[in-house]
């Protein structure tokens, strides 16, 4: 009896703290925060129906290759010779799940100009350099294609070390570089598709996509697509972004061979990030960063990809913001740094007030028989909450439906997406779990300055890796 007395104590006084001005500013800016999402989501969604919108009209009007280009005169050979050569560099670590059928859907590419593959690993003791051999073989040099071994990284991290030792080995004549991680399922036109906007406008720097994540059921794996989704908005814009995503990356294959604005030696000397390190080197000489509304990815996320997992992918994303190439970059990193963990808590904190108020509200109904009415202001702004996040989902569930079908209509021959294997539930948990690691996992980052990435070591000093360690590879984690 004492013990539901002083329970019955602290649901009572903690519910009129959450009504206090402050708890109440805390739980409106949650709901702000949760309609801004729906409003980004539904924009994005927007821009990605309208591209499902024209290519459906290109197939009404005799189009059946919309998924490969808009006018189907681009595919007539006098068109097609004229492509310009492209370099697609692959830098690779350990043999996934879901490798073997991105890299086929890499290298089986629809592109009409030349194009060569560089599948660029550590070592030959990696296990993807057996299963790339492999796979090369089984084409019979119907495609380009060949493996670099780039050997140990001393002055980067190893998947940066991989990119530029490709970019060493491209062709002379090849006009465009293609960087893919090996989580990307490419579109049989993608590469004609980034190819095509580079021609149009030579004044952008880089192309960029993002991918869509597809759950595998667990926990760790909705977390990861909850972290993608916010960010998904910035790469759905139909053209100009402040957003680089390192898993596919198209450049001017002579910005590194000049090293232009320092591309190379930023990279090189002391990189951890190769998508932030170019966006920071995009923002300070006003370059143009560009991506497609055609450019986005199926990314089937591993079966077991358990929660600790998840939590060093967390760790490897937030420890990114620890990384800078100048004062200015430093600057913009302590911002999003700030601005992203206050958002997470001040996202996930009303409802943690909101459990509060209706477990007040059930005990005052059980215990004085009805007389829960002075918890009426509490109820409220949970309603109020109960119905932005009502409509958070259904933003985010539109955009995901519409993403799929976009990636089905641009891989008509592929085996189709569907949103049917969702668990909506299982997402709402995840946003709740991702945003409140979020600022534990960069504050983490923040005082640790190391991350372990794939069985090597790295610290940061003036944001710069400094003397990566590598394990011998049969003992690292390929996670």
């Amino acid at each position: 009896m004492v013990a539901f007395e002083a329970l019955d104590w602290f649901l009572f006084s903690a519910t009129r703290a959450c009504c206090s001005p402050l708890a109440v500013f805390i739980q409106i800016q949650g709901c702000f925060i949760c309609l801004t999402l729906a409003i980004g989501w539904a924009f994005a969604a927007f821009v990605r129906n309208r591209e499902i919108r024209r290519m459906k009209d290109s197939i009404k009007h005799g189009n059946s290759f919309a998924f490969l280009c808009q006018d189907i005169n681009d595919l007539e050979h006098s068109n097609q010779i004229k492509l310009p050569r492209v370099s697609v560099v692959m830098p690779l670590k350990g043999f996934g799940e879901h490798n073997l059928q991105n890299w086929r859907s890499q290298i089986t590419s629809l592109y009409g100009g030349s194009l060569e593959f560089l599948f660029v690993v550590e070592s030959t003791e990696d296990p993807a350099y057996h299963a790339v051999s492999r796979l090369i073989s089984d084409f019979n040099d119907s495609v380009d294609a060949k493996i670099v071994v780039a050997g140990l990284s001393t002055t980067c991290s190893q998947k940066i070390h991989n990119q530029l030792v490709g970019v060493q080995n491209m062709h002379k004549e090849s006009k465009y570089v293609l960087f893919l991680d090996d989580d990307v399922r490419l579109h049989p036109g993608s590469i004609g598709a980034l190819t095509a906007e580079m021609e149009k406008n030579p004044q952008i720097f880089i192309q960029t996509g993002y991918p869509l994540d597809l759950p595998s059921g667990s926990l760790g794996s909705y977390c990861i697509y909850e972290y993608h989704m916010p960010c998904s908005m910035g790469f759905a814009t139909g053209g100009r972004t402040f957003f680089l995503w390192g898993g596919c990356m198209m450049m001017h294959a002579d910005d590194f061979r000049h090293d232009l604005y320092g591309v190379v030696s930023g990279l090189r000397d002391g990189g951890y990030s190769d998508d932030m390190t170019l966006a920071a080197i995009a923002g300070a000489h006003k370059r143009l960063i560009t991506s497609p509304p055609v450019a986005v990815f199926p990314h089937p996320l591993a079966s077991d990809l358990s929660f600790p997992r998840y939590w060093n992918y967390l760790r490897k994303q937030t420890f990114v913001l620890e990384s800078y190439i100048d004062k200015v970059n430093w600057m913009m990193n302590r911002a999003l740094f700030s601005s992203h963990c206050y958002l997470s808590w001040g996202f996930v904190i009303p409802y943690f007030m909101a459990t509060i108020h209706i477990a007040a509200a059930l005990r005052a109904y059980y215990k004085y028989s009805g007389e829960e009415t002075a918890f009426t202001s509490g109820l409220v702004l949970v309603g109020c909450l109960a119905i932005c996040t009502i409509v958070e989902l259904l933003s985010m569930w539109n955009l995901t439906k519409v993403e799929i079908q976009l990636c089905n209509m641009l891989s008509p021959e592929g085996p189709p997406v569907s949103l049917d294997s969702y668990n909506w539930a299982l997402v709402f948990l995840a946003i709740l779990v991702d945003n409140f690691l979020y600022p534990i996992s960069a504050i983490r980052s923040h005082f640790s300055q190391s991350i372990n990435w794939s069985g090597v070591r790295y610290h940061l000093k003036n944001g710069k890796i400094n003397k990566p360690a590598a394990m011998p590879f049969s003992s690292r984690s390929l996670a």
